[in-house]
């Protein structure tokens, strides 16, 4: 029951962020295509992440149906990569776009979601967007337990995201002269730099957070480990002691001795 309860949530979410994606795309507005320019919605990381949980509930919708008509082994691949993509990409992104959103928008939401933009997009999609992202992740990280990979795996996959959406952001700027978010044309190269480094200390904590609700909620169990790594057998101390100790009799007796153990 309860794994059918979860199926069927993967795939409300599922479609909710397929439904989002769809409207985004459709919206016509004279506006809108000054803002869509050079990137079109693909350069904001507001609809990137859109995309990402739309992908993530889907692979997790596909394990849970896989689940259900498949022996557990056979889906062991597509649970290793929905664990990593969660853990790596889906809860620290869409963190991070709630919290730097709010906290820009509230000190002046020109620098981030200019008012003539409630003309374009209504209230509800703006907190569709921005809002609901952050408690459909905790609901996540409550509802299914996620093996997170070893720290150097995670946090590798998570600063070559972040430093490639950065990269594309200036590279926008230095190929068109417009910044994707106002909040950068404000900003000179050092505040820029100070900017990102900012950004990018934050989604790192949001990752280790993360990490200590998984535990918190699941328990210790679950060790941090990548598991596309093959996972060693493991032995117990004392069976190691006691074949060691045997390896090195049978190497220490005399060669009458051993012709007799068979």
């Amino acid at each position: 029951m309860e794994r059918t309860s979860t199926c069927i949530y993967h795939f409300l979410v599922l479609s909710w962020y397929i439904f989002l994606i769809y409207y985004i795309s459709q919206t016509r507005n004279p506006q809108i295509s000054t803002i869509l320019a050079n990137g079109r919605q693909w350069k904001y990381l507001t609809f990137l992440n859109l995309v990402l949980q739309a992908i993530f509930y889907g692979v997790a919708f596909l394990e849970d149906v896989l689940k259900r008509i498949k022996e557990k082994k056979d889906v062991k691949f597509i649970t290793a990569f929905k664990d990593l993509l969660f853990t790596t990409l889906a809860f620290p992104v869409s963190t991070f776009v709630f919290l730097l959103f709010w906290i820009l928008f509230l000190y002046n939401r020109e620098l981030i979601y200019p008012k003539f933009l409630d003309v374009i997009f209504p209230a509800w999609l703006n907190h569709a967007m921005h809002t609901s992202i952050l408690p459909i992740s905790l609901a996540e990280v409550i509802l299914r337990p996620h093996r997170y990979p070893s720290k150097k795996t995670g946090l590798t996959v998570l600063t070559v995201a972040s430093f490639a959406y950065m990269g594309r952001v200036l590279w926008i700027y230095s190929e068109t002269g417009t910044w994707v978010y106002p909040v950068f044309a404000k900003l000179s190269p050092v505040g820029l730099a100070a900017f990102f480094s900012l950004s990018y200390i934050l989604i790192i904590g949001i990752y280790l957070l993360g990490e200590k609700l998984n535990h918190w909620k699941w328990g210790e169990d679950l060790n941090p480990r990548c598991d596309f790594e093959p996972t060693r057998r493991h032995v117990p101390e004392t069976q190691t002691h006691s074949e060691e100790q045997s390896r090195k009799y049978f190497l220490w007796m005399p060669s009458q001795q051993q012709t007799l153990v068979f």
